[in-house]
Order: C-alpha cells, then sequence, then structure tokens
C-alpha cells in the first residue's frame, strides 16, 4: 500500500516526526517533492536529527530511502547528511535517486542571494537554497537531470549554451561576475562521483514493489499553503507540496495512493513571509515559540524563529480538504498545557462578511480572525498512551478542532519522541 505523509498548513506541522514512526511498517519512504530549503526534526532511540533531503525513514535498517524525480537534489548535501548521520551511530542506509530527478547547482544558490538582494524590502523570505531559481531552470528546461551526468560529450556541449544564458542576466541584472563553463563542468563531474553509486529507474524499482506489496511511505516537504497553485501565492514554495504531486514526483500511478496522513499542529507556526491571519505576536507570541516544537520553535534549517498563531480552522479545513486527507495526526497538543485558555480562529472577517472558506491570497490579506476561546487542561500530558486517558478539556479541543476541520484526527502526537503518540 502506498501511503503519503504531508503537511495541512505552512510546513513545520511535524510530518518527520509522523514519517519516522510510519517508517516501522513501511519497506520504501521516498521524498518526491521540494529541496533542501526545509527540515524535518526528528528525535528518536539514536538522538535527536534535523534532514533536510533525506527521507525521514532514514533510521530504520529493514527500509530503503528513496530521492523521487520531482526533488531538487543539491547532492553536496545530501552526501553531508549521509555522513552526519552515520556519524552519529545510525547504520548506513540503503538509499536510491532517480535518475530522472534534477540538480540543484552552485549557480542556482547565488541567483537565489543575488534576487533577494535585488528585491530587499519585496523579497519573498527564500531560505536561499537556490529552490526557485532551480524550478525556474528546470520548466524551462535547462535544468540537468542526473542521467544527463554519464554522456560527457553532450553534457559539455550543453554547458556551454547555459552559462551563456546565466552570463546575461549575471552581468546585466545582477552585475556579478560571470560563471565559466569549464567550471560548471568540472562541478557536474564532481556529483556524478558522488551520486553515481546511488542512482538507479526509481519508477520502475517502485512499480515492481507495487506489484510485491510492499508497503510505500510518500513524504511532502512544507504543508498545503506553500503550495504554488493551492497556497498563498506568491509567497510559496516553487513545487507542489500536494499528495496528488506524490503520484508525479515518485512515479508512480495516483490510484495507487491509498491513504493520505495530513499532519496539522496543535497551533500555528510559520517560517517566511505572506499571509497568517492567526499571528499572534509580542510576550503571547514568545512564551509559545519557546514552548513549542522540540526546543523551541526555530526553522530546523535556517534556524529562524517561527511566525506564531493560534490553531486556524479555516487554513486547516483548506490545507486537508486540497491534500484529500484520510487520516489527519495532530501534533505538538502537550506544548499547550500551561495555558489557562486556547483562543482558536474559527473564521474570518473580509470587509465585514465572516467566512469559513480559505480565500485567495488579495482577499486573505484583508481578513481578520475570528476566535473562540476553550479552556485549557493546565497539566503535563506526555506519557499518556490512551484518548481516554486524556484530560476531558484535552479531549473537548481535539474534538472541537475536528469538527471545525471535518476531517477525522486519528493519531495525536503528546511529545517530541517517536512512541509519544496516542491512536485513535
Amino acid at each position: 500500500m502506498v501511503k503519503a505523509v504531508v503537511g495541512a498548513n505552512w510546513g513545520d506541522e511535524g510530518k518527520g516526526k509522523i514519517t519516522d514512526m510510519l517508517g516501522k511498517e513501511a519497506d520504501i519512504i521516498v521524498r518526491f517533492q521540494g529541496g533542501a530549503n526545509a527540515g524535518h526534526t526528528i528525535v528518536n532511540d539514536y538522538g535527536k536529527f534535523a534532514l533536510h533531503t533525506l527521507p525521514s525513514g532514514v533510521f530504520y535498517d529493514h527500509t530503503t530511502s528513496v530521492i523521487g524525480n520531482g526533488v531538487a537534489l543539491n547532492i553536496p548535501t545530501l552526501m553531508e547528511e549521509i555522513k552526519g548521520i552515520v556519524d552519529q551511530g545510525v547504520p548506513m542506509p540503503k538509499i536510491k535517486v532517480s535518475d530522472r530527478v534534477q540538480m540543484v547547482m552552485s549557480y542556482h544558490i547565488l541567483f537565489d542571494q543575488y534576487e533577494e538582494e535585488r528585491l530587499a524590502g519585496k523579497s519573498f523570505g527564500s531560505t536561499k537554497s537556490g529552490i526557485a531559481p532551480f524550478y525556474s531552470d528546470k520548466y524551462a528546461k535547462i535544468g540537468f537531470q542526473v542521467s544527463e551526468l554519464f554522456d560527457e560529450v553532450t553534457l559539455r556541449e550543453k554547458v556551454g549554451r547555459i552559462c551563456e544564458t546565466k552570463n546575461v542576466v549575471l552581468e546585466h541584472l545582477y552585475h556579478k561576475d560571470p560563471i565559466k563553463p569549464e567550471d560548471i563542468f568540472k562541478e557536474l563531474m564532481n556529483y556524478k562521483e558522488m551520486i553515481a553509486p546511488y542512482v538507479c529507474d526509481v519508477s520502475a524499482f517502485l512499480w515492481d514493489a507495487i506489484k510485491e506489496g510492499k508497503e510505500i511511505l510518500l513524504e511532502g516537504q512544507l504543508g498545503s499553503l506553500k503550495d504554488p497553485d493551492h497556497g498563498i501565492y506568491p509567497m510559496v514554495t516553487s513545487s507542489s507540496t500536494l499528495a496528488a504531486y506524490g503520484a508525479i514526483g515518485a512515479g508512480i500511478p495516483p490510484y495507487e495512493i491509498k491513504k493520505i496522513i495530513t499532519v496539522c499542529k496543535a497551533y500555528s507556526s510559520a517560517v517566511g513571509a505572506g499571509a497568517f491571519v492567526s499571528e499572534i505576536f509580542g510576550e503571547e507570541a514568545d512564551e509559545l515559540r519557546r514552548r513549542g516544537g522540540d526546543g523551541g520553535e526555530y526553522g530546523a534549517t535556517t534556524g529562524r524563529p517561527r511566525r506564531m498563531g493560534w490553531f486556524d480552522c479555516v487554513a486547516s479545513k483548506y490545507g486537508c480538504r486540497i491534500q484529500g486527507t484520510t487520516d489527519v495526526a495532530f501534533t505538538v497538543l502537550d506544548v499547550l498545557g500551561y495555558l489557562e485558555e486556547i483562543p482558536v480562529c474559527v473564521g474570518y472577517e473580509i470587509d465585514g462578511k465572516v467566512t469559513t472558506d480559505f480565500p485567495t491570497t488579495s482577499k486573505l490579506e484583508k481578513a481578520k480572525p475570528v476566535i473562540e476561546v476553550l479552556p485549557g487542561w493546565k497539566c503535563d500530558i506526555r506519557g499518556i498512551k490512551k484518548y481516554e486517558e486524556l484530560p476531558e478539556n484535552c479531549r473537548k479541543y481535539i474534538e472541537f478542532v475536528e469538527e471545525k476541520i471535518e476531517f477525522p484526527i486519528t493519531m495525536i502526537s503528546n511529545g517530541p519522541g517517536r512512541n509519544d503518540i496516542i491512536y485513535r
């Protein structure tokens, strides 16, 4: 069976933990989109890890970790990540990399930095990992697929053409030094040496695994609201964050995805610019940020303090719907145990009218949160394994959210560890 683990909101919902947990039953875990621009923080028996490219099931010796064709592959980052986990005592994982995946080049990272500099105060809050320039090149058909590394004659000719194009922009828009074809070709040959042992026809590998009845997990990066089509455009990422794209980014038939586990935080957080209706500020935000996540709410890739907010029923209902959710995993619920009362955003007021439908960006910018306040449970819920044993107000909070988002909450995470989970 194929299952997808995806995010309902702005990312940082706790997908890494859920993938790590579900990995126990999986044979194969696939990253199907995005690059090293975001991370998954995982706490398990080996320690605490921030993964950026490797799938979160990499800690089990029975799993194969797959980098699908939809990923923006930064090869040096992947190599560092593999070394990083092995150095911490994790057994060398079994890794397969799609021969159709495209590579993030050093100049993609430069272009990302230069564009953010040029835009200054109107920038998109990029992590400067080269993701937007990478995907721009992919769809402009001037990217490099891993398979091209193995035809050096054709590759050398293509490198010359691409450098010509890039240098016009570098010199005339950014006023920076040009790139040299010989340097780019050398970079690609280094990448070939690093990646060659892992390259395979991933789509064929997954097709055979499906026929054999293997358990496959697709792991998404970021969340619904960062999708370029269905998110808060233009403050979005550059690849589709939806489970539907899992079929494309892994190379499998869409009808094989039987379960879509959408991860939702018990409060809200976001990194980067863009509309965030339930956002809170000042001491209220600082306290939630300090207590949040595992060791505070800071980006796993950038270390940036995350923007904080109360749970947003409007955004989460939409985020779950657009993912095609079958199950909701509700995370970091334990964090809210310090509150006497818990505000929840149940609607948006736009131009004097209240809606529970998530609008397009221009309307979203005008939205004000409609808040309902629920009583807190004022105690630590870590260590509880059964739903019935949660405090009554805690159960009421979960059931209130479930009713508002209209999708079943079947997993509740009440701590950062792999086993801090309640099945419902």
